[in-house]
């Protein structure tokens, strides 16, 4: 399992990685381990303005759907458009082609919350 030390992490699961005033959103590997062969993923979101912990779309595994919950308050920019054809890669590149929003950040301090990998790694046993 992979836990890249330059991102940070929420305890449900998703990965943050900053780049100035945004952020890229994914879940992790762990996650999608968990979930199983990713099916479908459901992000309708671009152009709102969301707050911590609020659901930002959901992710459908052949057995579950799962709701994903934005890790910092911000404005989605955009979402992934590869997932619509290929929402496998978030099984296959979870922190790369797999990605699935960029976010406006909306208070930088809200990172100072998150998880550091250390943090992740000690929470998923890995």
């Amino acid at each position: 399992m992979s836990i890249p030390q330059d991102l940070r992490y929420t305890k449900d699961h998703e990965w943050v990685r900053v780049e100035g005033n945004e952020a890229t959103i994914g879940i992790t590997d762990f996650a999608q381990g968990e979930l199983g062969d990713i099916v479908f993923v459901d992000i309708n979101t671009t152009g709102q303005d969301l707050d911590a912990e609020a659901v930002f779309g959901t992710v459908e595994a052949v057995k579950t759907v799962s709701d994903l919950f934005m890790p910092i308050s911000g404005t989605v920019l955009s979402v992934n458009p590869d997932l619509a054809d290929d929402p496998a890669a978030v099984n296959g590149d979870p922190y790369g082609k797999g990605w699935m929003v960029r976010l406006k950040i909306a208070d930088a301090s809200q990172l100072d919350g998150l998880l550091s990998a250390e943090q992740y790694t000690a929470l998923v046993g890995a």
